[in-house]
Parts: structure tokens; sequence; C-alpha cells
């Protein structure tokens, strides 16, 4: 009996923090705004002599990417707007469908930031992140913990 109740209290505490956060997590997880937080998902390869960074973006175009190096950080960044409208007899509809993200990420040492290079096809972005010729610094640290 003592476990029946334990576990009734269970199942309502996150009902009660759900009532409590329902109208933000409506705002933010719901259609409303579901669209514009999309960020792409990204891998990123270290080869031989390079590394490859692929970001899946279907449904753009070359020219809705902006990529840039500032220092040792790579932003590659996209804001896409669409209008449709649609005319009938006694109405007229306008749809508008405004799409953004931008990723950062902290290049390492032994790229080459003068000749990275980007290519987009079938929905991957794919950067490539040549090495400068400087070795890698390989040293491992071990941590003690305490």
């Amino acid at each position: 009996m003592k476990n029946q109740s334990v576990t009734k209290f269970n199942e309502k505490v996150p009902a009660v923090f759900e009532e409590l956060f329902k109208p933000w997590s409506e705002l933010f997880d719901g259609h409303f705004f579901k669209r514009e937080m999309t960020v792409p998902a990204v891998n990123i390869i270290e080869n031989k002599d390079h590394y490859q960074l692929s970001l899946s973006a279907p449904g753009l175009k070359k020219s809705d990417f902006k990529i840039d190096v500032d220092d040792n950080v790579l932003t590659i960044s996209s804001e896409k707007e669409d209008s449709k409208e649609e005319k009938g007899d006694k109405y007229t509809r306008h749809e508008y469908n405004y799409a953004s993200f931008s990723r950062s990420f902290t290049l390492p040492e032994e790229a080459n930031k003068e000749k990275v290079s980007a290519k987009y096809e079938d929905g991957i972005l794919k950067v490539n992140i040549p090495f400068n010729g400087k070795i890698k610094s390989s040293s491992t640290k071990q941590i003690a913990v305490s």
C-alpha cells in the first residue's frame, strides 16, 4: 500500500510542473516557433590532412548560406524568408515563412583558415578545413580527481 501512494505522488508531481510550464512549452516546442528554432545537425570528421564538417540543411540553396571565419571562429548561418499569396473569388491569403540558424565552431590551432572551402550538395553543406602544416600537439594530461 505504501508503494502505491508513492507512485501516485510521483505521477502527480510531473503533471503539476507540466501545467506550470505549459504556456512556455507550447510556445517553444509547439508549431509556433518550431521551424525558426531548428538547428541543423553537424558531424565533424578528422581526416589525415583536414577536418570535414557536414551540416544537414535540406531545402536550402547555396546562396542561403553565409560562412565567416573571424580569428579562430567559423560561423555558418542562414536566413530564409518565403511568402506565398493565394487569391480566390472572395479571399486573399498570404503565408509567410521565416527560418534562420547560426552555428559557430572554434577552429583548432592547426586549421588553415585561409583555405577553408564549402560545397552544398543533396541537402548537405560540407565545409573542408585543411591543416596548415603545423604538427598537432598530442600531449595528453591525466587529471586526478580529489
